[in-house]
C-alpha cells in the first residue's frame, strides 16, 4: 500500500508541475477568414476522344488510389454522360473578382462556377492557369468582395498551427485545423518546381484550391494534393507555398503563362557511399548525373559528376530544393553556384534559360567478346553497332554483361546498363576502363555513371570487394 501511495502521490506532482497548454480558439480567425473562400463548380459537355477513364466518370477499380488526385468530384454517375461535373474549393485574392484556386479544379472545363460564401453565384472567366505548380487564376463580375492576403512562409515551422476552409464533399465552408507537419516536401518530376508544405490538416475531395491559414490570418499555402491509400485523409495533406504560388499568380496576370528558369541538368540525390567517392564530408546537394549540350548549364562549365551545393547562398542540402530555386527566377538573370567537383569547391555563373513546356528494348546482349572480371567485380564488354543504336548512339560508353560484385548490384547496378564515368574519368571505350581499373585502390569507394537503354542515367557509388594490388 505504501507503495502504490508513493506512487500515485509522484504521478500527482508530475501532472501538476507539467506545462498547461491551452486549447486553441480559431473562432475569430474563422470568422474573418470564411467570407473571402468560394465553391468551385465546373463542367464539361459530353465526353471528349481521349478523355481518361476519370474524366469519364467511372473509375476502375484497379486504377492505384497512390499519389493522386483525391479533391475532384466525380464527374457525372455514368462514363459518356452529357453534362459532367467536378469541382473544388478557392479563395478571393482581390476585391474585384481575382479568385486562386489550382490548375487542376478547373482543367478542361468547359464552364467554370464560382459561388461565394452568400450564396451568389457567377460564371468565372479562366484568366491562366499554370500546371507545373497546380495554380489557376480566375476572375467574376463583382466588386467590393472580401479577400485573403498572402503570408509569408519563411518563418513557418514545423508544430505550427494552420487551418484549412474548402468544400469537402460539397460541404461548403468547412473548416478543419492541424499543424505544419514539414517544409520542402518533393511530388517528383510532375511538380519539381514546388517545395510543397505537408500537414496533418483535415484535407478530403473538394477542398482542392482552398487555402491553408496560418494563426495571423493570412494564406501560407494553397491546399493541392493527399498522400493515401483509399482515397480519404490520413494525416498528410499537401500544400503549395504562398511565395511560389504569388510568382505563378503575377506572371499569368502579366505574360498568361509561367516562365521559369532553365538550368539543363538531370539530378539525383547524394548517398552516403557516393559522397565518399567524391570526397563530400556528408551527403549534400544535388549530383549531375547529365548536361544537356548547349544548355545553360554546359555553356557555363557545369560538368557530369558536379554537385551543387548552394545557388545563390542558399544551401543545397537535399537535390529536391534546386528545381524550386531554378523556377523561381526569371529567364535572363545572372545567377552564382556553388559546385563540389571531385575535392574542389569552385564558384560558376551562369545565365538562365528559359524552360520550354521506353522506346528501346532492355535486355541487351551482343555477340562481342566480354572482358573477364576485374577489380570493380563487373565483366564488361565494348560497344558494337548494333548495341549504339539500341542506347541512342552515345559517345563512349562500355556494356556491362555480368555484376559479380555484391555492393555494385545492391547499389543498384545491373546487367545491360553502360558505364560511361568512373569518378572523374570519362569512359570512351575498352581503353579507358581497363585504364582507370589499374588505378582503383583496395578500399576505395568508386562512382560510376551508368546508362540505361531508355536513355536515363544515375551516378551509383559502391566499395568493390576487392580493389587492384599492387
Amino acid at each position: 500500500m505504501f507503495r502504490t501511495l508513493t506512487l500515485s502521490a509522484v504521478l500527482l506532482i508530475c501532472a501538476a508541475s507539467a506545462p498547461a497548454f491551452a486549447e486553441p480558439d480559431f473562432t475569430g480567425l474563422v470568422e474573418e477568414s470564411i467570407p473571402a473562400v468560394v465553391n468551385i463548380t465546373t463542367t464539361r459537355f459530353g465526353t471528349r476522344p481521349g478523355d481518361s477513364p476519370e474524366d469519364q466518370g467511372d473509375i476502375p477499380e484497379d486504377v492505384p488510389e497512390f499519389f493522386r488526385r483525391f479533391f475532384e468530384e466525380p464527374y457525372g454517375e455514368g462514363r459518356g454522360r452529357p453534362d459532367r461535373m467536378g469541382g473544388g474549393s478557392g479563395f478571393i485574392l482581390e476585391s474585384d473578382g481575382l479568385v486562386i484556386t489550382n490548375h487542376h479544379v478547373i482543367d478542361g472545363a468547359d464552364e467554370i462556377i464560382v459561388r461565394l460564401s452568400d450564396r451568389r453565384e457567377y460564371e468565372a472567366e479562366l484568366v491562366g492557369s499554370d500546371p507545373e505548380t497546380d495554380i489557376a487564376v480566375l476572375r467574376i463580375p463583382a466588386d467590393d468582395l472580401p479577400t485573403l492576403a498572402f503570408g509569408p512562409t519563411e518563418d513557418l515551422k514545423p508544430g505550427q498551427w494552420v487551418i484549412a476552409i474548402g468544400s469537402p464533399f460539397q460541404f461548403e465552408q468547412s473548416v478543419t485545423a492541424g499543424i505544419v507537419s514539414a517544409k520542402g516536401r518533393s511530388q517528383g518530376a510532375q511538380q519539381q518546381y514546388v517545395p510543397f508544405i505537408q500537414t496533418d490538416v483535415a484535407i478530403n475531395r473538394g477542398n482542392s484550391g482552398g487555402p491553408l491559414i496560418s494563426t495571423d490570418g493570412r494564406v501560407v499555402g494553397i491546399n493541392s494534393w493527399i498522400l493515401s491509400s483509399h482515397g480519404g485523409n490520413i494525416g498528410l495533406s499537401f500544400s503549395i507555398p504562398s511565395e511560389v504560388a504569388q510568382n505563378s499568380i503575377e506572371q499569368l496576370l502579366e505574360h498568361g503563362r509561367v516562365k521559369r528558369g532553365y538550368l539543363g541538368v538531370v539530378l539525383q540525390a547524394v548517398t552516403r557511399e557516393q559522397a565518399d567517392a567524391l570526397g563530400l564530408e556528408r551527403p549534400a546537394g544535388a549530383l549531375i548525373n547529365q548536361v544537356e549540350p548547349g544548355s545553360p548549364a554546359d555553356e557555363a562549365g557545369i560538368r557530369v559528376g558536379d554537385v551543387i551545393l548552394a545557388f545563390e547562398d542558399q544551401p543545397i542540402d537535399r537535390h529536391s530544393e534546386l528545381p524550386p530555386l531554378v523556377g523561381m527566377e526569371r529567364p535572363g538573370t545572372e545567377v552564382e553556384m556553388s559546385i563540389w567537383r571531385w575535392g574542389e569547391r569552385e564558384t560558376l555563373e551562369v545565365t538562365l534559360g528559359e524552360r520550354e513546356g521506353e522506346a528501346v528494348e532492355r535486355g541487351v546482349n551482343g555477340d562481342s567478346e566480354a572482358q573477364p572480371s576485374n577489380a570493380l567485380g563487373l565483366v564488361v564488354e565494348p560497344l558494337d553497332q548494333e548495341l549504339r543504336q539500341r542506347f541512342g548512339d552515345p559517345e563512349g560508353g562500355v556494356l556491362i554483361t555480368e555484376v559479380e560484385s555484391d555492393n555494385a548490384y545492391r547499389a543498384g547496378i545491373r546487367r545491360n546498363q553502360l558505364i560511361m564515368m568512373i569518378n572523374n574519368r570519362e569512359i570512351a571505350d575498352m581503353d579507358d576502363f581497363n585504364a582507370v581499373v589499374e588505378d582503383i585502390e583496395p578500399g576505395q569507394t568508386v562512382a560510376l555513371l551508368v546508362r540505361e537503354a531508355s536513355g536515363a542515367s544515375a551516378f551509383l557509388a559502391y566499395q568493390p570487394e576487392n580493389g587492384a594490388e599492387d
